[in-house]
């Protein structure tokens, strides 16, 4: 029993890193009608900002994570003015080719400017604490309680504030929107600065356990992806959900079957769920009506 918390907990862990992704990406899919491939590179580049300012000034690592999402904010309202907003026009399908695109300038802006050597970041906390038999550290507990508490906040003011009631209305019809007085580029672009930000702070959650490189949140990107088709793109809680649902069972997959055939099994498993669902667990079945 001791050892299936543990495993429980490290994945709430995991399953927040790649939640806060995934909400990054339904976001902009919701907002932008387009599926953000450079999440995780936007994400790993202000992952380099953050780490090298913490490097350079020796500020607590509270303060520059802080500063790091509020360059990802930044580098989100820079990323649709100069180059989405721009793009107005075009298909979903050139958007998308358009994401791609930035996944090359982000890739070689980072070693450019911060080189290609690894950096490390450092726990938010150290220590460990021991809950039924099971050992967690206490970094892995602030990452759940931030990841969880981010996204409730997240979900309220989706539901329950104004800039939560235009974005829902951009998502849902944006000529509509915009008709009724909603300031939709201004959300559109709110909606990428957020985004960066929320992915920023999944890349500094991952970084202490392995370190600030390139290639950080290839693995997370895929995920995030994976969630938002398997909990669907029509909602924006359906991706969180499934971000948890995959990271549980990556891990009780790895540790009860097998881990060298863990990533396998799980995308099988998540290709019989999306024939017999393929709109996604929580997605809705869209109807036109002539």
């Amino acid at each position: 029993m001791s050892i299936f918390i543990q495993v429980l907990l490290n994945s709430l862990e995991t399953g927040g890193i790649y939640a806060l992704a995934a909400l990054g990406i339904i976001l902009i899919f919701r907002t932008s009608i387009t599926t953000n491939y450079a999440q995780g590179t936007i994400s790993m580049f202000n992952a380099f900002i953050a780490t090298y300012i913490l490097l350079g000034t020796g500020l607590s690592v509270y303060a520059v994570a802080i500063i790091g999402m509020l360059s990802a904010f930044l580098v989100g309202i820079l990323v649709d003015r100069i180059v989405i907003s721009k793009a107005v026009r075009v298909n979903p399908v050139a958007k998308q080719i358009i994401t791609l695109g930035l996944i090359m300038v982000f890739l070689g802006l980072a070693p450019m400017l911060f080189g290609t050597d690894p950096l490390q970041f450092p726990r938010f906390v150290y220590g460990s604490l021991t809950i039924a038999g099971a050992t967690i550290s206490y970094n892995a507990l602030v990452n759940i309680a931030v990841g969880m508490v981010i996204m409730a906040i997240m979900f309220y003011a989706l539901q329950k504030s104004k800039w939560g009631l235009s974005v829902r209305a951009t998502a849902s019809n944006d000529v509509v929107a915009r008709m009724m007085g909603i300031p939709t580029p201004f959300i559109t672009m709110a909606s990428w600065a957020i985004a960066a930000a929320l992915g920023t702070l999944s890349a500094l959650m991952l970084a202490p356990t392995t370190s600030v490189n390139l290639s950080m949140m290839d693995g997370v990107q895929l995920i995030a992806l994976l969630a938002c088709v398997l909990g669907g793109f029509q909602t924006f809680y359906g991706p969180v959900v499934a971000a948890y649902i995959i990271g549980i069972a990556s891990n009780l997959i790895s540790f009860y079957l097998s881990s060298i055939w863990s990533d396998s099994i799980l995308y099988i498993l998540i290709l019989v769920v999306i024939l017999f669902k393929p709109n996604g667990l929580m997605g809705k079945k869209i109807v036109k009506k002539v």
